[in-house]
Order: C-alpha cells, then sequence, then structure tokens
C-alpha cells in the first residue's frame, strides 16, 4: 500500500518537482482553508493569491491516479498563472482506495460551491471560474466542466446554495472514456492494465459485468459532452503509455458533434508527463484569457 501511495503521488507530481527552483511570485500569499469535512476528516485547499490579482480565480486540481496529498500543491508550478495575476484554488480531495470516483467528484463540486460562496473573500469573480489538472486531475476538471450543477436553495449550509459550475477548463492528458479507453470495447473499470493498478479508485462496483459498465457511464465525462458545457483546452502526449491520446481524440470527436468549444493541442513523442510541463500552463493562462474574460 506504501508503494503504490508513492507511485500515485509520483504520478500526481510528475515535472512538478522540475519547477522547484523556478522563482515564485514577489509577495505570493498563500492560505489554507476547509472547504467542508468527510467523516470527521477536514478537506482543505490552499489559496495562491499574486500581489497583482486579475480578479479571476482557477481550480487546482490536486489528483494523480485519484491520490490526492496537500504536498503535491507547489506554487512554482503554476507561476505562468500567477505571473498573469490569476488567484490560484489548490484543492485537495478525499482519496482512493478509501474512496471511490464519484465520491471524490462529490468533494470537487463542494470545492467549486465554496470557492464561489468565497469569492468576494479573495476578490475573484463569482461567475467567471476556470479549472485545470493533469491525468485523474484532468478527468475531475472535464467532470466539472461538463457536469457542473446548480445549488440547492433550501440546503441549510449557504455553500450548498451555490453552483458548483465553471466556465472554463484547460487540463492535461484527461481520461474522457473508461469504456473504450485505447479502442472500443476495451474498459478499465476495475480491469485491464489500469483498472487493476487503479482499483480502488472504482471499488466492488467494478466487480461485475452489469455494474462494471453501469459504473464505467457514470464516471466518464465524455458522456455529459453539450453544446453548453464550459469551453475545454487537453495537451496530451500522443506516446502517452498510460492515458492513451484516443481518449482526447474520441472526445473532441464528441465535442464536435455537439457543437462544443474544444481545442486539443496533440505533443508528438510525449508521454504521460514530460521536462518542462509547467511551461505548458502558459497555453492555460491564454486559454482562460480568452474565456474567463
Amino acid at each position: 500500500m506504501i508503494r503504490l501511495r508513492q507511485a500515485l503521488l509520483g504520478l500526481l507530481c510528475c515535472c512538478i518537482a522540475l519547477a522547484t527552483q523556478a522563482a515564485e511570485n514577489s509577495g505570493l500569499k498563500r492560505t489554507e482553508e476547509i472547504y467542508g469535512r468527510k467523516f470527521g476528516t477536514a478537506l482543505t485547499l490552499d489559496v495562491l493569491q499574486p500581489v497583482k490579482a486579475n480578479g479571476l480565480g482557477v481550480i487546482w486540481v490536486i489528483s494523480g491516479g485519484f491520490y490526492s496529498d496537500h504536498n503535491g500543491i507547489n506554487p512554482a508550478y503554476c507561476k505562468a498563472l500567477l505571473d498573469e495575476g490569476y488567484t490560484v484554488f489548490a484543492v485537495v480531495h478525499g482519496s482512493q482506495p478509501r474512496f471511490t470516483v464519484l465520491e471524490i467528484v462529490e468533494d470537487m463540486h463542494r470545492a467549486v460551491r465554496w470557492i464561489r460562496h468565497h469569492a468576494a473573500d479573495y476578490a475573484i469573480r463569482p461567475d467567471r471560474l476556470g479549472i485545470f489538472g493533469a491525468s485523474a486531475g484532468g478527468h475531475l476538471s472535464l467532470t466539472l466542466g461538463t457536469q457542473g450543477r446548480e445549488g440547492d436553495p433550501k440546503a441549510a449550509d449557504p455553500v450548498d446554495r451555490e453552483s458548483s459550475r465553471v466556465q472554463a477548463v484547460a487540463c492535461f492528458f484527461p481520461p474522457t472514456d473508461f469504456e473504450n479507453w485505447s479502442a472500443p470495447g476495451d474498459t478499465q473499470v476495475g480491469v485491464g492494465k489500469v483498472g487493476r493498478q487503479f482499483y480502488g479508485a472504482f471499488g466492488a462496483r467494478s466487480d461485475t459485468l452489469e455494474s462494471r459498465l453501469e459504473y464505467g457511464r457514470l464516471i466518464s465525462p465524455i458522456h455529459a459532452v453539450s453544446r453548453g458545457m464550459a469551453p475545454t483546452l487537453v495537451i496530451h502526449g500522443e506516446a502517452d503509455g498510460l492515458v492513451p491520446i484516443y481518449q482526447a481524440e474520441i472526445f473532441e470527436k464528441r465535442c464536435r458533434e455537439a457543437g462544443a468549444v474544444f481545442k486539443l493541442v496533440r505533443l508528438p513523442g510525449k508521454d504521460h508527463g514530460w521536462p518542462g510541463m509547467e511551461k505548458d500552463l502558459v497555453q492555460f493562462a491564454e486559454w482562460y484569457k480568452a474565456h474567463l474574460k
């Protein structure tokens, strides 16, 4: 279990460590907040505020293999966004194997609602939120971009009255369809190379064919693509050995069919992460500039 967690954290921190020597924003303010609780355990996020903020917030999903750790937050990694004035909310969610994908998705809905409810506290616009992440973090970003929900006006907690919708998505190599991983019919829900490696993210619902197909559909954002989804940018390496570029290709096709705003940037020869990946966040900053402002 320890080795598995180390591997998951390594995936989460892929290329982030390469940015540790980069200069952080001068005067960057970092604050840790609790956005919810789960079985008595605090769910936390870090707010990274640049000196020259532009009034827009972006959510950074700290996730690799659906495992999340506060140690995965490195402000230097998102320097390209901070330099442009974006206030970054680095969200840590409940991790597998204790929590499955659908349970983790609920953490992310809660985080977006908390950020929107506290927008005035951080001088950002509540109606213009972006989101980004890599791998599992990219999947969760796509899930919020396609399936953000309105709040419950009757909720006792005012945070739960807020919407969990985001207005722009940018991510690296996200899973989009667990039922058709590298080809039609190649399911990875608890089985196959990926499914076995990250079985805890799927749990017992992946133990039978019937429940596997049902769960795969529920957690695959490709089934929620619509014309009204958040404008989405995906950067994906063509040599990705974990999440094949086929995942991006079929998502792109579905977006075109639906008339959704989508852009795929293909990187020849790149695997599941690459040296200097943090520099590609410049493209994220430009995407947000076009779709949040």
